[in-house]
């Protein structure tokens, strides 16, 4: 049985050396691998002192700066929450590594899996192996797989599971928003006298919030006080992401601001995740002083943090601040990647300037950076924002041609582009290629049929697609009344109008400011001033804050200039009040 090691864990992973390595064969009668010992007589193979390096080389490192015990495995060590691998040093697998890493990426059946897996020597080699292969799944995103493996260890094999066997199934579990089970594994942890690490109630935490369970993340925190362990910054970076994921963004600003008055030192993970989310939200100036809150705290900036306040830029179409932040992510010493191209395409394109993205996109190319998937899919939203369908489709199929699989929303951007100009043959072509290639229309895709519909007064059509909505296997939402209600009423189809909107209640959905606001420009366009106040006074009450969209349609209802006075003062007493409520 491997020695369990109790020293802190170390942040890579490295297989162990072998004198004699192990070569792996697929039995394709069980589906299986079976291993078997090389001739002894052939030339030895020594691994431990190969990593693979960021720019994917083979490349050898000095095995006197890895701390291990001489014959010691890899139990506890190589994967650590939160940091990933040091130096850019990624696990080499042995032979019945990746031979294991190919199955468990294929197989699905638990039964195959586990009898698989039964078929390996209970080794120190055998458990680095394991190990490596968990962590591959990991990067991979294969929870399903990381959760098979674990369990075999836990209730099958004879191992003795360790805190990264539980780590890693805590993490699996709460990836996949099964909270429940992530509790039952770190109890079964407790259970088996398996001391928890700051990683286990990182993970922990995490789990719960994504779940929206907020309370019992905060029990685990003070649980962690009992026992000496005050939250670290893994794990509030942990609480904060859980939080995010969660769409608890007010929380995650409130359990930041926490982080600190503790003397919590936030990370440059922290600081992204923070601009991340006020990018996200449409706060650019929010994320902007987050970036400089975490320069005078000497906390550096990794192209990540600079990528995310481009991001942050681009959704509010500010193309300067995006550009001059690019050019800081460069003065850094970093070398833009295709995130951050893409970031500063965005930005173009939100602003309205589709050859500013295209020339960002032949620059990205010119410096050796490849396009991916998400490349094209902004220069196809770029030329179809700005009604240049034909160059959307050009990009759409430049796309095809170097063999990217447009996605469902490839076929969405290409549809809006055609949608824009009201091109009707156009955008059912778009729906019956999506078909025939695959790719099922989602609730977005028949909602913009509706509109496209709506708005060229086929309105037969548009009731024929909300039927097969509402009695198919395709979910209405908010954003599908909202069209009914704004093109019903932009006809004069009041009683229409005013049927959908009384029934959204009997279908559990709740009007949003854009729910109210089409309700009122029906009005508005009439200057059917009482109604609007009334309307606006009926909004106000259900706890819906008006937008400047909403403040716009109210004053259009004003046919004279003390409603318009009347109005304006309305407006600007709200817009104090819920300065004063909403948070920084």
């Amino acid at each position: 049985m491997p020695e369990v090691w109790t020293d802190k864990a170390l942040s890579m992973l490295i297989s162990r050396c072998a004198a004699i390595y192990i070569v792996t064969r697929v039995n394709s009668s069980k589906g299986g691998f079976i291993c078997r010992a090389n001739n002894p007589t052939e030339k030895k193979f020594r691994r431990d002192s190969l990593f693979i390096d960021k720019d994917g080389k083979l490349t050898h490192f000095n095995k006197k700066n890895v701390s291990r015990k001489k014959g010691g495995s890899l139990r506890g060590k190589g994967w650590k929450y939160g940091s990933g691998f040091v130096d850019g040093i990624f696990p080499v697998l042995s032979p019945v590594g990746q031979q294991m890493l190919n199955f468990l990426k294929r197989e699905t059946n638990t039964d195959r899996i586990w009898a698989a897996l039964d078929t390996l020597p209970t080794t120190n080699a055998t458990w680095d192996d394991i190990i490596s292969v968990a962590v591959q799944l990991r990067m991979s995103k294969k929870w399903n797989s990381i959760i098979l493996m674990c369990e075999w260890i836990l209730y099958k094999s004879s191992f003795q599971p360790d805190i990264i066997c539980y780590n890693l199934l805590i993490d699996a579990y709460g990836q996949k928003s099964e909270y429940k089970k992530a509790e039952s594994i770190y109890l079964g942890l407790l259970e088996a006298r398996c001391i928890p690490t700051e990683d286990t109630y990182a993970l922990l935490i995490r789990a719960y919030c994504t779940s929206g369970l907020q309370e019992r993340a905060e029990a685990v925190c003070i649980e962690m006080r009992k026992n000496g362990l005050p939250p670290s910054t893994i794990v509030y970076n942990a609480y904060i992401n859980g939080l995010i994921r969660g769409r608890n963004t007010s929380k995650a600003i409130e359990i930041f601001q926490r982080m600190k008055n503790e003397q919590c030192q936030p990370s440059t993970d922290t600081y992204t995740m923070l601009i991340n989310l006020y990018g996200k939200a449409n706060k650019s100036y929010m994320a902007l002083k987050v970036f400089h809150e975490m320069e005078s705290q000497k906390c550096t900036p990794d192209i990540c943090t600079y990528t995310a306040l481009v991001n942050a830029f681009a959704r509010d179409g500010l193309c300067e601040k995006a550009e001059e932040i690019f050019e800081q992510l460069q003065e850094a010493g970093y070398e833009p990647d295709v995130y951050a191209y893409n970031a500063l395409m965005e930005a173009y394109s939100r602003a309205g300037f589709p050859y500013g993205a295209a020339e960002v996109f032949s620059l990205m190319q010119h410096m050796g950076c490849e396009p991916d998937r998400a490349s094209y899919n902004i220069m196809m939203d770029a030329y179809g924002r700005a009604g240049l369908h034909e160059d959307a489709k050009s990009v759409f199929d430049e796309m095809k041609r170097l063999g990217m699989t447009p996605t469902m929303k490839s076929h969405m951007l290409l549809l809006s582009a055609y949608s824009k100009v009201g091109n009707v043959p156009k955008c059912e072509d778009i729906v019956n290629q999506m078909h025939k290639s695959g790719v099922e229309p989602d609730t977005f895709v028949l909602n913009s049929m509706l509109n496209l519909y709506g708005r060229v007064g086929q309105f037969e059509k548009m009731e024929e697609v909300l039927n097969a909505m509402e009695n198919g296997p395709y979910a209405t939402d908010i954003s599908t009344y909202n069209i009914l209600i704004n093109i019903y009423g932009r006809a004069g189809y009041f009683e229409k109008m005013e049927e959908i909107f009384q029934s959204l209640n009997a279908r559990n959905l709740k009007p949003d400011v854009k729910t109210w606001t089409s309700r009122l420009g029906a009005y508005s366009r009439k200057k059917q001033y009482m109604k609007c106040l009334e309307i606006f006074e009926e909004m106000i009450t259900e706890g819906c804050y008006p937008d400047g969209g909403t403040a716009k349609v109210l004053l259009s209802a004003c046919s004279s200039e003390e409603q318009i006075a009347q109005v304006t003062a309305v407006i600007r007493t709200m817009h104090k009040d819920m300065k004063m409520a909403l948070p920084a």
